[in-house]
């Protein structure tokens, strides 16, 4: 059996459809009840990874934990979660980090995933860390402002990066959940080629059939909307990521299509499969 923390999350909800479909028994953990009807191999039980004691029913009989930090993370304990884990015979654990926990080795908003990371290593059980970049799915964000008004405002329109669909980090998540051949491994995943806002916008539009107006933000305008929903220092680094990217931001991984077989999904791809929420 799998267990898939995070799984009503933009990876989660593919990543249950995936080892389901693949015939994998998997339990879908998460800290509230899905809006929708799970698939028929697959147990829906509620739990709080800042509780560890509430992990441990979900976790009995279970060969493999796909491990998402909900938020920055703060107040979890990785050495409580992994323990409970390897206390319920718990073998292979697949962490999902972020690309930033390497190219940002200072920053304070992703202290709590780099603990993880070492946690991780350091549990004796057979771990891979995922690193994802950018999620194209950030583009949710501006769905209101498409529907109301057919405009995506925000900073830096023209500063490219290679953004991943959460499907494909996913499909990524499966395979390495899935076979033994990826232990000890860590994992960058892209997309396939750099993409600005500008241009996302322009995708959208594309896949409404109707004209994206893009409209820049400045910096400060941008932190002063990020502030009300984001920590300050999970604000900064966003925004250095977004306007400032290092080389390494930039560059396109080979590891989706190196474990797939295939190259990742296009943006353009990931407008045209979500439509329904810019409509």
């Amino acid at each position: 059996m799998i267990v898939v923390t995070g799984a009503t999350g933009n990876v989660g909800q593919h990543l249950v459809r995936a080892l389901a479909s693949a015939g994998e028994r998997v339990t879908a953990v998460s800290r509230r009840v899905p809006a929708g009807q799970m698939p028929g191999n697959v147990e829906f039980q509620q739990a709080d990874p800042a509780r560890p004691e509430s992990l441990k029913r979900c976790l009995d009989g279970a060969d493999a934990l796909y491990l998402l930090i909900p938020g920055d993370g703060e107040g979890l304990d990785p050495g409580a979660i992994l323990g409970t884990a390897r206390d319920a015979g718990v073998r292979r654990v697949v962490l999902q980090s972020s690309q930033a926990t390497a190219t940002r080795p200072h920053s304070p908003a992703h202290t709590r995933l780099r603990a993880f990371e070492s946690a991780v290593r350091e549990s004796g059980l057979q771990w891979t860390v995922l690193r994802p970049s950018g999620f194209a799915s950030n583009a949710y964000m501006w769905a209101p402002s498409v529907r109301s008004e057919r405009t995506v405002v925000a900073p830096f329109g023209d500063v490219a990066l290679p953004v991943i669909d959460p499907a494909d980090i996913a499909a990524v998540a499966a395979a390495t959940l899935r076979g033994g051949t990826h232990a000890g491994r860590t994992y960058v995943l892209t997309g396939p080629a750099p993409i600005s806002p500008r241009q996302q916008a322009r995708a959208i539009g594309d896949a409404l059939g109707a004209p994206v107006r893009f409209v820049e933000q400045s910096r400060a305008e941008a932190r002063e909307l990020l502030t009300r929903f984001m920590p300050e220092p999970v604000v900064e680094s966003t925004l250095g990521i977004l306007g400032e990217p290092t080389p390494e931001e930039r560059r396109v991984s080979p590891a989706v299509e190196e474990i797939l077989g295939r190259a990742p999904r296009t943006f353009t791809a990931w407008a045209a499969d979500n439509v329904p929420a810019f409509r």
